[in-house]
């Protein structure tokens, strides 16, 4: 077998370096405990990834100064990182940086090889905003992960792929099918056992529009069947109706609102389904705007579609009664909803007849499309390279003489996405500004038909749940 690549894991005692050896080795030979110093020696095992890639694992023991044994064990792993060609740091994602582990990370640093700072012990999503405080190390790649819960592994394979060559097949070599991926398992573990990969397979959409818009004929249209009961009499639907179908392996599930006249008009029972209306927006992902193209944007319409900002929805606009509307192009109707509703500027448009089918089909790959860019989440390097274009092109205006800094961005949440603005002075960032930024990431990056929520805090500082 040729050299390998070596890939060394380093950092200080008790934050997982055996368990992700044994995880990489597939093996629980690494004595693992909650006993700083267990690991003393260099241990080494061959890896197969993908198939066809190996490289040599190093589990070295905890980086610590505080006796003399402890010592001799750091200079055995600072010797492994300077000999390897890959560098793994990890840090206890369950506790603050530390001095120490900034100084030992610069020092990785300076021997100029492909190196990660893996931040461990994030062990749910929520959990996962805790990584923030590390990225201010200034790693090239940061991961949050979960060894001991197998979570987000996914984006730190990709980035050891990338140093590791595939081996040269030789001649009597074992075929794909006969190789062991010591990965493999792992892998499908991730993208199909994980509650989180199972919930992103259902789409809950709302729709929403002023009575007798035509949302329980669309509904109708789109599952192909009469489920709600379709009158020419405004607001028939009091109660929201849930009707599910699969689509690309989707599950959608419709609720069909009532529809929502103007508030003088709401009594009663009305009342009612408009409150019941703003509950089940608190669960949707998506929702789908109805306008009737033989009125255009009223002032309701415009009131309703606020319900998308207020909730942080995905949104499709749908203008419904195509077929039957006034004699207009096309392009003079599309500049008109616009103009009435610039604060859904990234929401596509869509022209339908749910009485005819026209174009109703194209909702399905609308909703399935914009569903996917409001899970998405932005690598923090590919944000951060954005984020500097930006400032580069348009610097940050200063605040009554007070310069203001964006240290870096991250997003911490999907569904919808939601960009940190690390910043030295939170207030003192022009909404002008920020507004600027969101523009140019959604140049850079596709969030068509979502809300992209930009946040500014200092450093350090944590998350106030709503």
């Amino acid at each position: 077998m040729p050299d390998l690549k070596k890939v060394a894991i380093i950092g200080r005692p008790n934050v997982g370096k055996s368990s992700l050896f044994n995880r990489l080795a597939r093996q629980r030979d690494a004595i693992t405990s909650d006993m700083s110093g267990t690991t003393r020696d260099v241990k080494k095992r061959v890896v197969t990834i993908s198939g066809n890639r190996d490289f040599e694992i190093l589990d070295t023991g905890g980086i610590d100064y505080s006796s003399e044994l402890f010592s001799k064990v750091a200079e055995h792993a600072l010797r492994a990182a300077k000999e390897a060609d890959v560098i793994i740091y990890m840090v206890n994602g369950k506790m603050l940086p530390e001095e120490e582990d900034r100084e030992l990370f610069y020092k990785l640093q300076a021997l100029n090889k492909p190196l990660a700072l893996v931040v461990n012990k994030i062990d749910n999503d929520k959990e996962e905003e805790r990584y923030w405080e590390f990225l201010e190390f200034g790693a090239e790649r940061t991961f949050p992960l979960s060894v001991s819960h197998n979570r987000y592994f996914n984006d730190f394979y990709a980035w050891l792929e990338a140093y590791i060559p595939p081996r040269e097949e030789e001649e009597g070599a074992l075929e794909p099918d006969e190789e062991v991926d010591p990965f493999a398992e792992m892998l499908e573990e991730i993208h199909f056992d994980s509650a989180e990969e199972e919930e992103d397979r259902e789409i809950r959409v709302a729709l929403i529009g002023r009575v007798n818009t035509g949302k329980s004929s669309l509904l109708n249209a789109l599952v192909g069947e009469e489920r709600t009961i379709v009158s020419d009499v405004a607001g028939t639907t009091i109660d929201p109706v849930d009707e599910s179908i699969e689509h690309n392996e989707y599950k959608i599930t419709f609720v069909d609102t009532a529809g929502i006249r103007r508030r003088g008009k709401i009594l009663g029972i009305e009342k009612y389904a408009l409150d019941r209306t703003e509950e089940m927006l608190k669960q949707a992902d998506i929702a789908l705007l109805l306008i009737d193209a033989t009125a255009g944007v009223t002032e309701l319409d415009e009131r309703i579609a606020g319900l998308i900002e207020k909730f942080k929805l995905g949104s499709l606009i749908v203008i419904n009664k195509w077929d039957v509307r006034e004699e207009k192009s096309y392009e003079e109707a599309i500049d008109d909803i616009r103009d009435e509703l610039k604060f859904l500027h990234y929401a596509p448009i869509i022209t339908v007849s749910a009485k005819t089918g026209q174009r109703v089909h194209k909702i399905l790959e609308q909703i399935v499309a914009i569903y996917e860019r409001y899970k998405q989440r932005i690598p923090t390097s590919k944000l951060n390279d954005v984020l500097r274009e930006a400032i580069s092109r348009h610097h940050i205006p200063s605040h009554h003489g007070a310069v203001v800094k964006i240290k870096f961005a991250t997003q911490y949440e999907t569904k919808p996405p939601k960009i940190a603005l690390i910043v030295n002075h939170p207030n003192f960032l022009h909404f002008s500004y920020k507004r600027y930024l969101a523009n140019f990431i959604r140049s850079k990056f596709d969030f068509e038909g979502v809300p992209l929520d930009l946040e500014t805090r200092k450093r350090g500082e944590r998350k106030i749940d709503e």
